[in-house]
């Protein structure tokens, strides 16, 4: 603030003794009483309410004129400006605060950090008496804008692949890889939503809950639901999923060449119909060839035979408005935490046959948008695994607003920094379809580089 020069009151001449008050700098204060008291009193509380007033025009021109001051209705409050913090301030700041919330909140344990705003904890649960190993690792996109969390398949060219965790991760030069989701094991397709890179490759099954990473780093949950339409010229027909098995004879399936080179065959009475620029260019009563660069459809013959005579033949698929930003969708289930409460419907999703005490993979995500990864070793008498129900109250307690589960069993294994740190049923653990991989994009920006030189 500028200093104020001295400013007195007093009466203007021309209106008898009730004279009206005016702001003149350097005048003198006449009053008509005669008592010097009151005189001295009147005139001190007339010049402070002089300056006091002065003083509010001045502020209220200099918060109208100063970008950094901010006038709001009937109050006044400063608001320092985003734009003036570079963003290697901010995520600094948001990286110093995480890593004191969490060396709190993991009090007594050692926490590692392979990389900023990446942590790595590892513990033994005790329920019953009986021992559970724990890997916990927690990611803040906001404290590092270079890492990237994604899933990854085996093999960039197909989806009937597999491989082992840790050749996922060295594709991708990952910091820290974990198992995704379920998958067939016979060939390796994954079962269930899976969309990489705004790719999808495969829909869901059973609308099962699936893990939304978003474009603006923030993340979504819920049960996951597909919308595929096939439209020609004239013609629109459904389909009920894209490059997974058939699970019902009506239904009508899309197959891309990530699927492989041949559809499978078309159920009885059914047709399968090949398209690439627009148009079918073959089609069938059994297999039929997927074209490069474009895709088959096979499903019940009156569904089919509308596109033989079609142009300009499209495919819109969309999920529910809840992965509308999602750039990955990863699916699994069930549910673990719902709006941050402990909730595992088992049943509704159809996974009767997996609640007993296993090795697990659970993933979720905190209010503030942390993604939290546990592993649970099980079926070992140093580790005796979780049941879904308790593996749920560990994802409540870590503090998760919404959480699922991955594939487990023997697929069950998180690789941090070139090392598997759970110790899986077969050694470094089976080969798996698909996997979720973080990894930090090298660019040139101008954003610190925290890391924990102390881990090994």
């Amino acid at each position: 603030m500028f200093p104020l020069k001295p400013v007195f009151i007093s009466p203007h001449s021309g209106g008898g003794q009730s004279g009206i008050l005016a702001l003149r700098h350097g005048s003198t204060l006449k009053l008509p009483w005669r008592t010097p008291q009151i005189k001295d009193t009147v005139s001190v509380l007339l010049a402070i309410l002089g300056i006091t007033v002065t003083s509010g025009v001045c502020y209220l021109t200099l918060c109208r004129a100063h970008p950094i001051f901010a006038y709001e209705g009937d109050y006044i409050s400063f608001r320092t400006k985003a734009e003036f913090f570079t963003k290697a301030e901010i995520e600094q700041k948001e990286y110093e605060t995480w890593k004191l919330n969490t060396d709190i909140k993991y009090k007594g344990l050692t926490v590692q950090h392979p990389a900023k705003g990446i942590i790595h904890v590892k513990t033994t649960k005790w329920i019953n008496g009986k021992p559970i190993k724990l890997n916990i690792v927690e990611i803040n996109p906001k404290a590092n804008s270079k890492l990237q969390i994604k899933p990854k398949t085996a093999s960039t060219g197909v989806l009937n692949r597999k491989a082992s965790i840790r050749n996922i991760a060295n594709a991708e030069n990952s910091i820290v890889a974990i198992n995704g989701g379920y998958f067939k094991p016979q060939t390796g397709v994954p079962l269930g939503t899976l969309v990489i890179d705004n790719n999808v490759l495969t829909g869901p099954i059973y609308n099962r809950v699936a893990l939304g990473i978003n474009s603006n780093g923030t993340f979504s949950m819920d049960r996951s639901s597909i919308d595929i339409a096939i439209k020609g010229k004239k013609r629109i027909i459904k389909a009920d999923n894209i490059n997974q098995p058939r699970m019902l004879s009506t239904y009508t399936l899309v197959y891309t060449e990530k699927w492989g080179a041949m559809t499978p065959p078309a159920p009885k009475y059914g047709m399968a119909a090949a398209v690439k620029d627009g148009v079918v260019v073959n089609y069938g009563y059994g297999a039929v060839e997927i074209p490069k660069g474009g895709f088959s459809v096979v499903g019940p013959k009156q569904n089919i035979e509308v596109l033989l005579n079609e142009k300009n033949i499209n495919m819109d698929i969309r999920f529910s408005d809840t992965f509308k930003n999602s750039e990955h969708i990863i699916g699994g289930g069930p549910y673990l935490v719902k709006n941050g409460q402990m909730y595992v419907d088992i049943n509704d999703q159809k996974f009767g046959a997996i609640n007993g005490k296993n090795p697990r993979t659970a993933i979720g995500y905190t209010k503030n948008n942390e993604l939290i990864i546990v592993t649970v070793d099980g079926r070992e008498e140093t580790s005796v695994g979780m049941t879904l129900w308790e593996i749920s109250k560990v994802m409540k307690d870590l503090g998760c607003e919404y959480a699922m589960n991955l594939d487990g069993g023997g697929s069950s294994v998180i690789y941090v920094k070139g090392k598997i740190e759970n110790t899986p049923a077969y050694r470094e653990g089976i080969a798996i379809s698909n996997a979720i991989v973080i990894n930090e994009v090298k660019s040139p920006d101008n954003i610190a580089n925290v890391e924990d030189k102390s881990y090994q």
